[in-house]
């Protein structure tokens, strides 16, 4: 998945050894203006700084390009979280020190890079053979004159993930193509299919949804913009985007439909395993976490369904530092990294959904199907999802703790009951305090 921070992003972060997440640190404070890539014996040495699982490392693709490759040495510091790595990242771009040759971008931190650090990247945009990418990924990282500061790698297209069994005992559809015709076109019926729920499991301790907040995002992330316009003046309050899924979220949290969980904080994972609630808004990288801590005895009692409409959480880059010693070289092999054909290989490996056009109609792609969700048709749902996604999607500089303070404002509504007027105001000045 993505993508992540704050058990973010985008995807689910699997443990990294503190070791590795310490050496991007240290690695990266060494006071000299280099790299620590370079050319010396023949040999080209290409450094690159990543967060949680990003895949490269994990799925084996790096020492597949250095045995195809063998003057090139690369090597990776992975970062376990994602926020540490960009506290450390932003310190060295202001330093213009401690910096590898290819730096990660999380998608909840491209605009900010885009608008304050764009002359420390290199300009990806006349790279060979990148024009495969879906039109609103590249778009995140593109600059007003079109300079190009990084590539895709995964995105985080959404689907509703439902238990099965939970909805046989409400008396509801369990068949996923049924399922999805109960919310077609409206996430209002969503909601509206969650009444019904409640009304079958009465005296059942099963809520419809685990969380508000997942409503919420699933709600802002599949429109053309949500906190911020194109001049990067902030118009989350009068965003009817915005607006409508904080209302739809919040007549949620008050008509007891979620189980007050959310996502990626305590109690949410023994959630999955216990069948605490029925259903999650699940962009395609949360799929391994769920299948993970639902366990084997879920195994086959999840399902997968298209979302009301498009829309996509989470997701990552590459970037080329401009000052690299080794920049073409570098250049080369993120191309290469995020091409087609290893994109199709690390949704396999790794289940990080590609960005990549050509990618998603490939038969690796396209036909997958998930054993755990019932044989789900991942690859066709979650590709129908990414081609829902509007061409361009506006992000801003703080989309990210935007993001945080709107599912904290949610979670007041359901855990401390406060009125979701009240819970709107205290956002409000949450947010206007944190970005200014």
């Amino acid at each position: 998945m993505a993508r992540t921070r704050r058990k973010p992003r985008t995807r689910v972060v699997a443990a990294v050894s503190a070791v590795s997440a310490l050496g991007l640190l240290v690695g990266c404070s060494g006071g000299g203006e280099g790299t620590g890539g370079g050319r010396k014996d023949g040999k080209v040495t290409i450094t690159m700084g990543l967060y949680g699982v990003m895949g490269f490392k994990e799925s084996g693709l790096l020492d597949k390009y250095m045995e195809e490759n063998p003057d090139v040495v690369v090597k990776a510091e992975i970062a376990g979280d994602e926020q540490t790595y960009y506290t450390a990242l932003q310190t060295h771009l202001a330093a213009g020190s401690g910096l590898k040759d290819i730096q990660g971008i999380e998608i909840g931190r491209a605009k900010e890079l885009v608008d304050t650090q764009q002359d420390k990247f290199s300009d990806l945009s006349g790279v060979k053979g990148t024009d495969h990418f879906l039109p609103w990924k590249q778009s995140q990282v593109t600059t007003a004159d079109d300079k190009v500061i990084g590539l895709g790698t995964d995105i985080g297209p959404m689907a509703v993930c439902y238990r099965k069994d939970k909805f046989e005992e409400a008396g509801l559809p369990t068949d996923r193509d049924e399922v999805a015709k109960l919310w077609e076109g409206d996430w209002a019926k969503y909601v509206a299919v969650g009444e019904r729920f409640k009304e079958g499991v009465k005296g059942d301790k099963v809520a419809f949804m685990d969380s508000a907040s997942g409503l919420f995002n699933a709600m802002i992330y599949g429109g053309p913009q949500q906190f911020y316009d194109k001049e990067g003046e902030l118009v989350y309050a009068d965003n009817p985007v915005v607006k409508d899924a904080w209302k739809l979220a919040s007549k949620a949290a008050t008509s007891d439909l979620t189980a007050k969980l959310r996502q990626f904080q305590p109690g949410w994972d023994p959630g999955l395993a216990n069948g605490t609630f029925a259903t999650a808004v699940c962009p395609a990288w949360m799929m391994a976490h769920i299948s993970e801590k639902a366990g084997e005895a879920n195994k086959g009692k999840w399902d997968v369904a298209k979302a009301p409409k498009g829309a996509n959480w989470g997701g990552s880059f590459l970037g080329v530092m401009e000052n690299s010693p080794v920049k073409k070289e570098a250049q080369e092999l993120v191309a290469w990294l995020t091409a087609p054909e290893q994109q199709a290989f690390l949704f396999q490996k790794q289940s990080l959904f590609p960005s990549s056009r050509t990618a998603l109609e490939s038969p690796e792609v396209a036909g997958a199907k998930s054993e755990y969700f019932n044989d789900a048709p991942i690859g066709e749902i979650f590709g129908a999802a990414a081609r829902e996604v509007p061409e361009e999607q506006v992000l801003g500089r703080k989309d990210g703790t935007i993001k945080d303070i709107f599912s904290q404002g949610l979670t007041l509504i359901e855990s401390q009951n406060k009125t979701p007027d009240d819970a709107w105001n205290t956002t409000d000045e949450r947010i206007k305090k944190a970005v200014g």
